[in-house]
């Protein structure tokens, strides 16, 4: 009889601590910030992910399972990242994927994903050569990475110039993050410059990019062409606002992804008015931004405390993400059973085989929203296009009517150098998983 009571209470037990939660709810992990320096950014992706989600759920689930996540603080922290990751990888029955919106975090858990088989995505940022899936199974950064984006740049400011062959004896500036996400570009930057004659002027700012003063003063005296800004959470306004200051005109700044937000130009003021940024997401409402607010929003469910922040760039790519996770794991369970609670392992292979086209768009009421994705083993990214956007004074508009693609020859062969490099390093034999 004791020993009956104990199993009933073993089981009970099993069953708080989430054996019975993870038989109905598929868990993702979101070590995720909203406080400190790169809070905007943090609060307005995993806000878009969450409101995603949550509308996923109001719909009835994937196939009828819902989506279940949790979050925990890391301050765009790399320790406190791993921390993070460590306390939510076992939570819930296990997690089947893991956002942590760093490039620093993700670098402190790129060994640990593979041995743990939870698959990790760097939507438009982390390791570049983690595109091939050969060598990093379960890294996705997808959409598009750090090197077709400085590729795309490069492209972009040749064609303002006339085409790339004018871009001869310029002077391009990469004011940079002094971070692993600021010095990621900078093997397809030397190389194109090599290639094309423009000389690059690298200018670090230290984090979090407050202060600027000296990093102008070298631009005033070098008077670049133009100024490509790597930068990240209050940096950017500084800079636009320092560069004001300085005389340099907006117009000849174009900032990483991760420097055009309505974060970023709104807390410039007049400064940012004819700023330019990249984008993998193209400005404007989409009817699923319309079903958000009245399926979420309306029933109180919005995870956004400021809702005029829907369908800003920010919550735009969180949605974009959300979108593309639960693409996914609808895929995987195509292949392992409708209806059905996929493992880590599952979503990654539904990561590896998704082709979200326009068609697949539309339906979703996203057409346009941001590029067809098509992944493969080869190319766990799946896109590589972007777009430019301008800031008028009071929005983002597209300034490039369709999706701009650099040099991806060049990004490939960097791609396969710098993978096999890794490879040879960690013993890892190439190859497609199942």
């Amino acid at each position: 009889m004791k020993s009956i009571k104990s199993l009933l209470v073993g089981a009970a037990l099993l069953a708080s601590f989430g054996g019975a939660y993870a038989q109905t709810e598929q868990f993702i992990a979101l070590p995720s910030y909203r406080v400190g320096p790169y809070a905007a950014g943090g609060s307005g992706f995993y806000g878009g992910t969450i409101d995603y989600f949550n509308l996923v759920n109001a719909n009835g689930g994937i196939n009828g399972v819902k989506i279940a996540w949790e979050e925990c603080e890391t301050e765009y922290n790399p320790s406190r990242g791993i921390e993070c990751y460590e306390r939510l990888k076992t939570k819930n029955g296990g997690a089947t994927l893991v956002e942590p919106l760093s490039t620093g975090i993700a670098y402190g858990i790129l060994d640990r994903v593979a041995k743990d088989k939870v698959p990790m995505t760097t939507l438009g940022y982390g390791r570049s050569d983690a595109a091939n899936g050969k060598v990093f199974p379960y890294v996705f950064p997808l959409i598009t990475s750090y090197w077709n984006q400085a590729a795309a740049m490069i492209k972009y400011l040749g064609d303002k110039e006339g085409g790339v062959a004018k871009l001869k004896g310029k002077k391009i500036v990469h004011l940079y993050h002094d971070s692993a996400f600021g010095k990621e570009p900078l093997p397809v930057l030397e190389e194109l410059a090599k290639q094309h004659g423009f000389e690059l002027i690298k200018i670090a700012v230290a984090p979090p990019g407050s202060e600027q003063q000296s990093q102008w003063l070298q631009i005033r005296q070098a008077k670049p062409d133009h100024v490509i800004l790597w930068g990240w959470g209050v940096m950017n306004s500084v800079a636009i606002k320092t560069a004001q200051r300085n005389g340099f005109p907006r117009e000849k700044m174009l900032g990483v992804w991760w420097a055009g937000s309505e974060e970023d130009t709104i807390a410039a003021g007049d400064a940012a008015k004819g700023y330019t940024s990249m984008t993998f997401n193209t400005p404007g409402n989409y009817p699923v931004l319309d079903e958000l607010r009245k399926k979420v929003y309306a029933a109180g469910k919005g995870n956004l405390a400021d809702q005029s922040r829907i369908g800003s760039v920010y919550h735009m790519r969180g949605m974009t993400a959300g979108i593309l996770y639960a693409e996914a794991i609808r895929h995987a369970q195509e292949k392992f059973g409708k209806g059905k609670v996929m493992t880590g392992d599952q979503v990654r292979w539904g990561l590896e085989n998704m082709d979200v086209d326009e068609a697949r768009q539309k339906a979703l009421g996203a057409l346009g929203m941001f590029p067809p994705v098509k992944t493969s083993c080869d190319d766990h990214e799946g896109s590589g296009a972007v777009k430019v956007q301008q800031w008028d004074g009071k929005k983002w508009v597209a300034i490039t009517p369709n999706w701009v693609v650099g040099d991806k020859a060049l990004t490939r062969k960097l791609v396969e150098e710098s993978s096999a490099k890794y490879a040879a390093e960690k013993g890892i034999t190439p190859a497609c998983m199942k």
